[in-house]
């Protein structure tokens, strides 16, 4: 089952894709906030067959969801009523400053992001 990951930013966002068996998620590409979103967004879960996504929940360091939880919100709703396909919510705690720590900062750091959050997500429901 093919994965789509989703690190959301209220400027850039990350997009990771996993393998077609679900088992290891990899970096796809960094696309801009803005209002082509959710169309780049369905054309990449078309075009790549995906099976579910999985987007950051973004919460703050006390827990309580942070002022980007509200767009996540949106855009969930519109991925469920565009797609119809299943979408998770997977803590996203650290996510951005451990794709730093891994390969310092490039621009692709965001989509390191995704790809951190899904694969623990894929590993986790395993």
């Amino acid at each position: 089952m093919r994965s789509l990951g989703i690190d959301y930013g209220s400027k850039r966002v990350g997009l990771a894709l996993s393998d077609e068996g679900g088992t290891m998620a990899f970096p796809h590409a960094v696309v801009r906030n803005d209002a082509s979103l959710l169309k780049t967004i369905v054309a990449l879960i078309e075009a790549k067959r995906v099976e579910q996504v999985v987007i950051g929940h973004s919460l703050g360091r006390d827990g309580v969801p942070n002022k980007i939880h509200a767009a996540v919100e949106a855009l969930i709703g519109d991925l469920t009523l565009e797609v119809g396909i299943p979408v998770h919510l997977e803590p996203e705690h650290y996510s951005t400053q451990a794709a730093l720590q891994i390969q310092g900062r490039t621009d692709m750091t965001d989509a390191s992001a995704a790809a951190l959050l899904l694969d623990s997500f894929l590993t986790r429901n395993r």
